[in-house]
């Protein structure tokens, strides 16, 4: 009897054994889920900050030029130190070749840029304000010289050389821009034109084209150096401006009278 009693007493020990066993495995299941959750997140946190970190490095380095000057290069947005446009054309770093020429090993340190100029290149090929330039500057000679009948001769050949110009030759960003300083400059080189023997109103319409030939150097550039100078008499004291190829100051709104009334303000 006292032996059917122990064994009796043993097995029900054993649900109650079974019972703590399963217990403690499923702690430990759920004690390695969760350490896996943690490593995943852990991991996936990582990930996230690496990228991170590799994008902010990315737009860091990453440098812009002007579209008008290459040379001129910075972070997106910033203003180019020639003309005043913003920098957006995305500049291409490569490391420099190798030199083998003398048979040894040797590596250049400098890096070669080579920026992204597709946009701009019908503008720096084709379109030159050269002619536009020539044709002003024997304007305003004439007019140094108090010669109305020659300011009127290249008024009108200046006239002449806007109409010749070919605007789809023009990087389309830049096409509008254009028009509109080039059909304010027509208007005036056509009334010099017309107006030989009245140099006080050919020289009235000179003051205007010469901010519009000043703007179309600050966007377009010009192949030839240039100086901007500044006569402060001129327009009853409000003063004007012209762009001379010479440092000389011969004042095209006086001619003899005060031909070498004015200052040279800077070199275009």
């Amino acid at each position: 009897m006292g032996f059917q009693k122990n064994i009796h007493q043993k097995m029900l020990q054993i649900p109650t054994i079974s019972i703590k066993k399963n217990n403690k495995m499923k702690n430990l299941i759920l004690s390695a889920i969760a350490m896996a959750f943690v490593l995943v997140s852990c991991n996936q946190k990582n990930k996230e900050a690496a990228t991170t970190n590799s994008e902010t490095t990315e737009s860091t380095s990453q440098l812009y030029a002007c579209p008008m000057h290459p040379e001129v290069t910075g972070k997106k947005g910033e203003k180019c130190s020639k003309c005043g446009m913003e920098l957006t054309e995305p500049v291409v770093q490569n490391e420099a070749a190798h030199d083998h020429t003398d048979g040894s090993h040797s590596h250049n340190d400098t890096t070669t840029v080579e920026v992204n100029t597709e946009a701009t290149s019908v503008t720096q090929t084709t379109f030159s304000t050269s002619e536009i330039i020539s044709g002003y500057l024997k304007l305003k000679n004439a007019l140094t010289k108090d010669d109305t009948k020659g300011a009127a001769n290249a008024g009108k050949a200046l006239y002449a050389t806007f109409n010749k110009v070919n605007t789809n030759a023009i990087d389309p960003k830049l096409k509008t821009e254009y028009i509109d300083i080039a059909d304010d400059a027509k208007e005036h080189a056509e009334h010099i034109g017309d107006n030989g023997g009245k140099i006080d109103h050919q020289r009235e319409h000179f003051a205007m084209l010469s901010k519009d030939v000043n703007d179309l150097i600050k966007i377009f550039g010009a192949k030839q150096k240039l100086y901007q100078d500044f006569c402060p008499m001129y327009n009853e004291g409000k003063g004007a401006i012209w762009i001379s190829e010479s440092k000389e100051i011969k004042n095209p709104y006086y001619g003899s009278k005060m031909l070498t009334c004015g200052s040279m303000k800077k070199q275009l």
